[in-house]
């Protein structure tokens, strides 16, 4: 924008435009949503002193549910913490507009926890298995806007744009389907095999195997 002598710049034009302070926030609330799923394993209220090696095993061995769906969901918040580095990686300045949307994808990255917590505690029910899903939608949909919105605000480098624009937004489509795919699987299933399925899915994206079609994504 040109200014002519005497005018003044909106204050819109100055905010969210530094890079590294958006970077800075995002690894915090990532490193600290990934440090409060543990709580979704529970604590014990065993006996303390009183209690005996078979009750603590009898302890442990409940925690069955929970003890799987933590890691679940931290490959959960580290495939989205590295899909989010790839596409800010390509930055070359930002606005408040993009800086308000991370934001948005940030506020899903504070819900994981609660939705971690709500599907180890009540696995056989559907609704905790939807809002769990409901939570990746909106990762996946937040992270998708920023990208959309980047194009069109021409804040990404010029410089393999286009490939970068179709792998990621490729991703994500493929993505979020499989995700509706397996969580549809407890309309006939038991939610368990939904789980299983949300748990593929991760590993699929942690692992990247050489699987046709899926690793063109």
């Amino acid at each position: 924008m040109n200014l002519t002598p005497g005018s003044r710049r909106p204050y819109n034009e100055l905010a969210g435009t530094d890079i590294g302070r958006l970077a800075g926030i995002s690894d915090g609330i990532f490193s600290v949503g990934m440090t409060l799923l543990v709580l979704s394993l529970g604590v014990a209220t065993l006996r303390g002193t009183q209690t005996t090696e078979l009750e603590l095993w009898s302890y442990l061995k409940g925690l069955g549910t929970n003890a799987f769906v933590y890691p679940v969901s931290f490959m959960t918040l580290g495939i989205f913490w590295v899909g989010q580095g790839t596409q800010m990686s390509r930055l070359v300045r930002s606005n408040r507009h993009y800086a308000w949307i991370h934001l948005g994808f940030l506020f899903a990255v504070t819900l994981v926890p609660f939705s971690t917590a709500l599907l180890a505690h009540f696995p056989m029910l559907h609704v905790a298995v939807v809002e769990y899903w409901l939570n990746i939608v909106l990762l996946g949909f937040m992270l998708l806007a920023a990208l959309e919105y980047g194009v069109r605000a021409h804040l990404f480098d010029e410089a393999g744009l286009e490939e970068m624009v179709r792998l990621v937004r490729g991703r994500i489509w493929l993505a979020q389907a499989m995700y509706a795919v397996a969580v549809a699987l407890s309309i006939v299933f038991p939610t368990w095999v939904s789980i299983v399925g949300i748990a593929l899915i991760q590993l699929n994206y942690v692992l990247a195997p050489r699987i046709p079609f899926l690793d063109r994504f």
